[in-house]
C-alpha cells in the first residue's frame, strides 16, 4: 500500500484518467476527498462496494447457474432445445 500525505486542494492522480483531490479535513480525522474520473469507471465507499457484491452473489444464485447448464446444452431459457 503505498501512503502519501496531501494538504487540502493537493491531488494524487492515478494512471492517466483518475485524480483524488482533498477537499476538507474536520477535526483532524474526518477527509473529504473528491474523486475524478471516467464515467465507466465506478467508485464507491468501500462499504457500498461490499454490499453491491454480495447483491450481485445473491442475484447469480442456482436460477442463473440452471439457465447456464441449458445454454450450454443448446436449450434456450425455457428449457426447450434450439435445433429444428
Amino acid at each position: 500500500m503505498l501512503v502519501l500525505r496531501r494538504k487540502i486542494g493537493q491531488a494524487i492522480q492515478i494512471n492517466d484518467d483518475i485524480r483524488i483531490v482533498i477537499q476538507d479535513v474536520q477535526n483532524e480525522h474526518i477527509v473529504r476527498i473528491g474523486i475524478e474520473a471516467p464515467a465507466e469507471i465506478p467508485v464507491h465507499r468501500l462499504e457500498i462496494y461490499n454490499l453491491i457484491q454480495e447483491e450481485n452473489k445473491s442475484a447469480g444464485g442456482a436460477g442463473a447457474l440452471d439457465w447456464l447448464k441449458g445454454a450450454s446444452n443448446g436449450s434456450d431459457s425455457d428449457g426447450n432445445s434450439d435445433e429444428t
